[in-house]
């Protein structure tokens, strides 16, 4: 059991939810990084997405997707990131999952790479463009190591295709609440609940929800159904409205508190 799973053990004996936050990694610099991963852990998150910078991000809307220019401008990499990793286990048992694309990882070597974030202290990794038909190797690898493999549902997933999912699911299942990309939404979308429920028929794994929260009423409604939920957009739009601000890690960390409750 690694520190998601532990982290969804002691959350529900508390009868509590996740909150998942996400940053891009070296948006604006990697010290800024390690300093909002800390504050946020302060403010109530309960597990770090840390966005692997990249150039062709599919799954990303213009927030994430400018964060990760950012980021590439600074020549921020994998081996980068996971050095962070490691420094950040000097402070901090939080889990720490990477959110990366499949050109990245197959170019760094999968086994090489889970093997590597492992040892320097990452929990498990979301591949967007990777589908579970396609992950044996992935899969075989992070079994192994005890690193989870967090794969994505979505409103047009079937049954069946969400019943593969949790199967190759291992920490949570990663439900996006909406067609499209990433990005803050003044709405929740209309069957929502529904969804979620239906997931939770077939599976007992944990299922959090992602893309399009920005609000705190948001926030309160889907954890009436979820296991957890996860704000990314919203907290990269705070970054970037505050990139050379002295108290950019500050109002971060008070955005997610309000967030969080």
């Amino acid at each position: 059991m690694n520190r998601i799973e532990q982290k969804f053990r002691e959350l529900k004996t508390k009868n509590k939810k996740a909150f998942i936050a996400y940053i891009m990694a070296g948006d604006p610099n990697l010290k800024t990084t390690y300093e909002l991963v800390l504050e946020l852990e302060r403010r109530g998150v309960d597990i770090m997405e840390l966005g692997v910078p990249f150039s062709d991000p599919i799954a990303d809307g213009p927030t994430i997707q400018k964060a990760g220019l950012r980021a590439l401008r600074n020549k921020v990499d994998l081996k980068d990131i996971l050095n962070l990793v490691k420094q950040l286990r000097k402070r901090t048992e939080l889990p720490l999952v990477l959110m990366s694309y499949l050109n990245l990882i197959y170019c760094y070597g999968i086994e090489r790479l889970i093997k590597e974030a492992r040892d320097k202290g990452v929990d498990g990794m979301i591949v967007p463009d990777l589908i579970p038909e396609e992950a044996e190797d992935l899969l075989k690898i992070a079994k192994a190591n005890e690193f989870s493999t967090i794969f994505l549902a979505s409103p047009t997933s079937t049954p069946e295709r969400i019943k593969k999912i949790a199967e190759a699911s291992t920490g949570f299942i990663y439900y996006v609440s909406l067609t499209g990309v990433t990005g803050t939404r003044d709405k929740l979308p209309a069957g929502l609940r529904e969804a979620v429920l239906k997931i939770k028929e077939i599976t007992p794994k944990p299922v959090c929800v992602g893309f399009g929260i920005s609000q705190r009423k948001q926030v309160e409604e889907i954890l009436k159904f979820s296991d957890g939920i996860v704000v990314g957009s919203a907290i990269v739009e705070i970054i970037e409205r505050n990139i050379n601000k002295p108290d950019l890690v500050k109002k971060v960390g008070i955005f997610v508190n309000r967030l969080s409750g």
